[in-house]
């Protein structure tokens, strides 16, 4: 090594030595043995062919002493090394070279490092810069991990357990009682802290079961040096993530994520989340989640259903869920140990029952005053409530009205209640009710804070949750009176409020309300809601303003308008001008438009752009798009093809594509892979996976599996499962049972069963009964599986409010499409 030294060259030359001048002796896992401690043998083969630095020298010493000697003992030591460099075999293998050699490399090695790293440092140090500038411009902003306080972050507060102190001076916070799910997520959030990585952390469960203070609990496992951003609003994160102000070490606060991922923005947040796990970590999103909520967000579409939660799905199917338990029953001697030192606690099992976290948020006794209300005042009160429950179970997310609750009250009374109500102080009484505190602890009515700066937002109010929840399950079946639709068409400011209202009044066949909450989304200006006015006129046989209104929708930048206009013109017979609309609505990025437009192709005999438009389709965001064009492919016979489609559509979650390649894989003989897949589908929470396997196994002769799938499905919330068991036990002549569970399948809301006994009461001769179902199938709210006799009798005028039949009615017409109106 007399010359300038290159230290991998010359490692690579003493490699060349072994191999080609002593017969590749010593052999590498020889040398691999001399070094103590030992090294590997693809350690040295690595070292001898210059593409590893040794981060020690005497083990490297030690392999070339034993190079040394064998080149001694062959004689070779005085030879040249190789024919150019002019050194011999025992310079090449001189130890105070390489001694040399490797700390020239070392410290060269180390300065590297330590200008990467500096240079990195400063990298991240301007970039760390230009996102507090970024942040700074955010209406809601990332802020220290620890500033964050428990009543912030949404933690109820709990019952004192004590002496009340003045009304809201005190906010408790019990101890906190482990429980076995709290030890698996801080050892989830450390080892995605310690590696670096995205976690996604949905703790689900129903209301007032401690889901956000398991969560505040799990921070305790996310280093100080963190920042946590609890953004307002689904807008709100949108920015922070459309400026790329979420950096490493920061954790996303999602508090009843349902707020952010089942609003009108849901999909744009949902996608974009997906693309922040997918970037640079520690990155945690900690979020909340509803049950009812989490089904919603999740829950397969059918082909040919719409997909509204596309996004949602596949950013839910990223996460690691934490299910809490709806009480402590089995964790009662840990609350009774925490309970020795701990006010709240003891009042709480006072209480009695498992339920502890509930009596703690005083969830019960919320109920109760609802319920059972006293006082001169205490109908109007929970006339308020009612009105508030109302709104949230058909789609009202965001706060409520004042006046808006005014006005729809009075139908929630009876005429006896009205009339004893003092016109000028009942609403005052009536809101002091709903206003109450409840066990020093809530309010069913409460403030609802300013998205920024101090007090609470003038005029509004919010529903404590554990209400909306009562509410979901106490006031199913009823529809609101037709003071609430009045009340909403007339006071709630938010477009997608009452979006989500109309689409409720037409599903329980109020069509006039529906038309004018429609309305007045539309005057708010919303271009969708006059596309469903349209659809309504179109029902009602105006085909004429129903195409006016199209065209106004889509001259006001609504391109799903286009569609409905396409498929008028196509019946119409103008072929060419429908094919027109579909490509505009293609062009606008609509993948129903894409998929049309490849069915019209298909028909046309032109495969080629069939397939085009199906995959364009498939990338504008339908998954249903991969799932048709496998069908297309299997019908044309190609079978490989069509297994890799029907893969990436299972892969999207599609159900049926993943039963189809069960199918296939039994056909062709490969029992093992088919009952992998089998498993795969059997295994999903997804119930309607579940259905649709059972009705496979039904008709592969497999009696038991199916009906135990069924059962399955059913057991997960699948009502139409209930209704496959029902004509099974029908079938097998067992009367008795198929009644009860279609009995059961009506009791859950199923309305396909509550049809199907609306008929059967009309072939008896029960009229009356037979009205008295379908009217409960209208207020229950699905127009897509109606009773006859409903679509029959009220598909012209529908119901008035109170069930019974509207007579014609005046249509309203919206001002931004009032051109031409008549």
């Amino acid at each position: 090594m007399s010359r300038t030294p290159d230290f991998f060259e010359d490692l690579r030359r003493v490699g060349a030595l072994k191999r080609d001048r002593l017969g590749k002796e010593p052999s590498d896992n020889a040398l691999s043995k001399v070094p103590q401690p030992t090294v590997s043998r693809d350690t040295v083969g690595a070292w001898l062919r210059g593409g590893r630095f040794p981060q020690q020298l005497e083990p490297l010493l030690a392999v070339l002493r034993e190079i040394r000697a064998e080149a001694a003992r062959r004689g070779v030591l005085d030879a040249p090394a190789d024919g150019f460099s002019g050194e011999s075999v025992a310079e090449l293998l001189a130890e105070d070279c390489w001694r040399r050699a490797w700390t020239a490399e070392h410290q060269r090695r180390t300065q590297s490092n330590q200008e990467r790293a500096e240079r990195q440092q400063a990298h991240r140090a301007l970039e760390d810069e230009e996102r507090r500038a970024r942040q700074a411009a955010l209406a809601d902003c990332p802020r220290s991990i620890r500033s964050w306080a428990a009543k912030r972050l949404g933690v109820h507060p709990a019952i004192p357990g004590h002496p009340a102190t003045p009304d809201g001076a005190d906010f408790v916070l019990p101890d906190y009682v482990r429980r076995p799910h709290d030890d698996r997520l801080h050892a989830r959030l450390a080892a995605a802290v310690a590696g670096n990585g995205s976690l996604l952390v949905v703790v689900r469960g129903e209301s007032c079961t401690g889901k956000t203070r398991t969560a505040v609990e799990a921070l305790k496992a996310v280093p100080d040096d963190f920042q946590l951003l609890f953004p307002t609003d689904a807008d709100s994160l949108l920015a922070a993530l459309a400026a790329d102000a979420l950096g490493p070490r920061t954790v996303l606060w999602l508090n009843e994520a349902q707020h952010y991922l089942d609003d009108p923005a849901g999909e744009a947040v949902a996608a974009a989340l997906l693309r922040r796990l997918d970037a640079d970590g520690p990155f945690i999103v900690l979020a909340t989640l509803w049950p009812e909520y989490d089904k919603t967000l999740t829950a397969d579409r059918a082909s040919g259903e719409d997909d509204p939660h596309r996004q949602a799905r596949a950013l839910l199917a990223q996460a690691h869920y934490v299910r809490l338990p709806s009480s402590f029953a089995e964790h009662l001697d840990a609350v009774r140990h925490a309970a020795r030192q701990d006010a709240s606690l003891t009042a709480a099992l006072e209480a009695g029952g498992a339920g502890i976290t509930q009596i703690l948020a005083a969830g019960p006794d919320l109920v109760a005053h609802y319920e059972h209300p006293d006082g001169s005042h205490g109908v109007y009160g929970k006339a308020l409530l009612s009105a508030a429950m109302d709104a949230h179970r058909l789609g009202i997310t965001g706060p409520l009205t004042l006046a808006f609750l005014q006005d729809a009250a009075p139908g929630y009374l009876t005429e006896s209640e009205r009339a004893a109500a003092d016109p000028d102080t009942w609403f005052t009484g009536a809101l002091t009710h709903a206003r109450s505190l409840i066990k020093q602890t809530i309010r069913p009515l409460q403030d609802v804070p300013r998205s920024s700066g101090m007090g609470a937002l003038p005029g509004v109010v919010g529903l404590a949750d554990y209400l909306q929840q009562h509410g979901r399950r106490a006031r199913w079946r009823l529809c609101p009176p037709a003071t609430f639709w009045d009340a909403a068409t007339h006071h709630l400011p938010n477009m997608d409020d009452l979006i989500h209202l109309a689409d409720a009044a037409r599903d329980r066949y109020r069509l006039r309300h529906a038309a004018h909450l429609y309305c007045a989304a539309a005057d708010a200006g919303n271009p969708r809601a006059l596309c469903w006015l349209a659809g309504m006129r179109e029902e009602a046989g105006d085909q004429e303003e129903a195409e006016r209104l199209y065209r106004a929708a889509a001259d006001a930048g609504n391109p799903r308008a286009l569609l409905p206009l396409a498929d008028m013109r196509e019946r119409a017979g103008d072929q060419e001008e429908a094919e027109r609309l579909y490509r505009a609505a293609a062009d606008a990025g609509d993948p129903i438009a894409l998929m049309v437009l490849a069915q019209m192709r298909a028909e046309a005999g032109d495969q080629e752009d069939v397939e085009r438009l199906y995959r364009a389709a498939a990338d504008a965001g339908d998954p249903r798009a991969l799932f048709w064009l496998a069908e297309m492919r299997e019908k044309a016979g190609d079978q490989e093809d069509v297994e890799r489609l029907y893969r990436a559509a299972a892969d999207t979650g599609n159900p049926m594509a993943l039963f189809r390649l069960v199918e296939m894989r039994e056909k062709a003989g490969d029992q093992e892979e088919a009952e992998r897949l089998y498993r795969a589908a059997a295994d999903t929470r997804n119930f309607i996976a579940l259905m649709l396997l059972a009705d496979m196994r039904a008709e592969a002769g497999d009696q038991e599996e199916a009906e135990r799938l069924y059962r399955a499905s059913a057991d997960a919330g699948n009502t139409r499962a209930l209704m496959r068991l029902a004509e099974r036990r029908e079938k097998a002549g067992d009367q008795e049972e198929a009644e009860r569970l279609y009995g059961a399948a009506a009791d859950a809301g199923n309305t396909s069963a509550l049809a199907l006994l609306a008929e059967r009461r009309e072939k008896a001769g029960d009229q009356e009964g037979a009205e008295r179902l379908a009217r409960q199938v209208a207020d229950i709210g699905n127009r897509y599986e109606p009773a006859r006799l409903v679509a029959r009798k009220y598909e012209r005028y529908g119901l008035e409010a109170d069930g019974t039949a509207s007579g014609p009615w005046e249509w309203p017409q919206p001002r931004t499409a009032a051109s031409g109106s008549r």
